[in-house]
């Protein structure tokens, strides 16, 4: 699924939501509490969600259809809150039409199979062979986009003059304990496999 409840639609949704992170390529399972008791709908690979609140290595996400849970925080991949730095590659705007024609044309697709399936006209089995490997995503904010480029497996950003190219591959950092202070913003990495056991609890919730 992408956030239970409702598709994910960057158009409508929580006001005031603003993605930090988006979901790992493997997706994420969720769970309703941080003591890994009660799991629940898993996330969808490379949908964005707004981390709210750390406690050890647990993180409580929002999703923009209002949906809460948490997750294995140090599987989240980390959205820049600013432009990369300067000094990376630049590319022609054009590559970043190229990367919104490709998002739009992947929804497009997605949708007539949603579409489709809802009308009773494709079953389930279809449904998923018609899907598969469909992968996308996008974060926009103001003037500012950032564009999952699938060919290279690499998040992009553009201000609407110029493309940077850029991708989060730092380890994980070590189970933490929590401790009172600002949530980190470390970036995670894009290929963390997915956790074996819960995430451990820490002593106290950031803030």
């Amino acid at each position: 699924m992408n956030a239970p409840g409702a598709p994910f639609d960057a158009t409508s949704g929580v006001p005031g939501f603003l993605p930090t992170h988006v979901v790992p390529r493997d997706g994420l399972p969720t769970w309703t509490a941080p003591d890994a008791a009660v799991p629940t709908e898993a996330l969808d690979p490379l949908l964005p969600v707004q981390l709210l609140s750390r406690l050890g290595d647990w993180g409580q996400v929002l999703c923009s259809n209002g949906w809460a849970a948490w997750v294995d925080a140090r599987l989240l991949v980390a959205l820049p809150q600013s432009p990369p730095p300067a000094g990376g590659p630049l590319v022609r705007t054009a590559d970043a039409q190229r990367l919104l024609a490709g998002a739009e044309e992947t929804l497009a697709r997605y949708r007539r199979a949603v579409e489709e399936l809802a009308a009773g006209g494709m079953d389930g089995e279809t449904f998923r062979r018609t899907t598969q490997g469909l992968r996308t995503g996008a974060v926009v904010e103001g003037e500012a986009v950032w564009l999952y480029d699938a060919e290279h497996d690499r998040w992009c950003y553009c201000d609407g003059t110029a493309m940077t190219t850029f991708a989060a591959h730092r380890p994980a950092p070590a189970a933490p304990e929590a401790a009172p202070g600002p949530v980190p913003a470390e970036a995670t990495r894009l290929d963390s496999p997915a956790p074996d056991r819960p995430p451990h609890t820490g002593r106290g919730e950031a803030r």
